[in-house]
């Protein structure tokens, strides 16, 4: 019973990290030291964050390259925002509310976003 319980009260999310970086060090810089860090940040694909973290901890940075370029990663926030929006839309059916005609003509709208994303991601591939 009690696990039964546990599943109805998950709402869904982002899963919860193992380890949480939840404490916050303030580091004093001049404005070029700032410049400097962040260029170096940026030139190494890392956030500043990221990048303080790593010197600081191994000594050295080893440069990354993002896995897939900025135009897959702008078609997967667009997918993913659209997901986000016909999930509500889904929810809305099944708790057998009817749709209002701004969110019927929102539906429409997006089915034709997700056709030209679906055109768009074809023609990248070839």
């Amino acid at each position: 019973m009690e696990q039964q319980n546990a599943q109805t009260k998950n709402k869904g999310g982002r899963p919860k990290k193992a380890v949480k970086k939840d404490q916050l060090l303030a580091v004093k810089c001049t404005r070029s030291e700032r410049f400097i860090i962040e260029s170096r940040a940026q030139s190494a694909n890392l956030n500043v964050s990221e990048y303080l973290r790593e010197i600081a901890m191994t000594g050295k940075i080893d440069r990354q390259e993002k896995a897939l370029p900025g135009e897959v990663l702008n078609l997967t926030a667009t997918l993913n925002h659209m997901a986000a929006n016909l999930n509500q839309i889904a929810r809305k059916r099944n708790g057998m509310e009817e749709l209002s005609p701004l969110e019927r003509a929102n539906l429409k709208i997006q089915s034709l976003q997700v056709k030209e994303l679906a055109i768009q991601i074809k023609s990248y591939l070839q």
